[in-house]
């Protein structure tokens, strides 16, 4: 999943883009109000972490802008300001959760995990394929009832394959859409191929349900049965 953090500080900034990679979320970070409004408004998140005391177009006003033109993204408020006031007119703005700092990282996991719990309404928080199964919003994967220990990489290739159960992904899409390699001089044929045999072990080793194959020269495809 996707999270958006605008915060300008940049200690705090760094922590929780930190903690939330540590999670296998994909972090990007807007270190003022413009360009955390820009973000919001151009790319699409599963929420947004929101500091109310930015430089230039300050919190508030970046919120009830999204609000505005009907961003219903969860937004999770961290500020220094504490007071009961400022939690209202947070929450009056179109906030769906306030911190008030100095906060926990664990409590700020937390709290992202209840509000993509919550959701929106067509939000996918599970993805399955025969007995595997990943939860987008705790990020944990298991297949039966081994519970799996993957690596941020191979949670995001995992990831992908499932989004297009049955689609043949060809490493061109793995390096584009996974590493985000858009121009390269070389390949990342190789790369690819090492980090989809890990994967492949955790994932089907020892069991006579195949779901991770290679279309030899083309690409990959997650499939029940292996590729038609």
């Amino acid at each position: 999943m996707k999270i958006l953090v605008i915060e300008d500080e940049a200690k705090v900034a760094r922590a929780l883009v930190s903690s939330l990679e540590a999670e296998h979320y994909q972090a990007v970070l807007a270190r003022n109000g413009e360009d955390g409004f820009f973000r919001a408004s151009s790319e699409k998140f599963d929420l947004v972490l929101l500091d109310l005391g930015l430089p230039g177009r300050g919190g508030i006003e970046v919120l009830k802008a999204l609000r505005g033109r009907g961003d219903a993204t969860p937004v999770l408020v961290l500020t220094a300001r504490d007071g009961i006031e400022d939690r209202v007119l947070g929450l009056d703005s179109g906030a769906d959760d306030y911190l008030v700092k100095p906060f926990a990282i664990a409590e700020v996991l937390a709290r992202i995990r209840a509000l993509l719990r919550r959701g929106r309404p067509d939000q996918v928080l599970r993805l399955k394929a025969a007995d595997l199964e990943v939860d987008l919003v705790t990020r944990k994967v298991s297949r039966g009832s081994s519970e799996l220990t993957l690596t941020p990489r191979e949670y995001d290739l995992l990831e992908y394959l499932l989004r297009h159960k049955d689609q043949l992904v060809s490493r061109g899409m793995l390096a584009r859409e996974v590493w985000k390699e858009v121009a390269r001089a070389t390949p990342l044929d190789n790369v690819i191929d090492v980090h989809m045999n890990s994967l492949r072990k955790k994932v089907d080793e020892g069991l006579a349900n195949k779901l991770i194959h290679t279309v030899r020269g083309v690409g990959f495809v997650l499939k029940e049965g292996g590729p038609s």
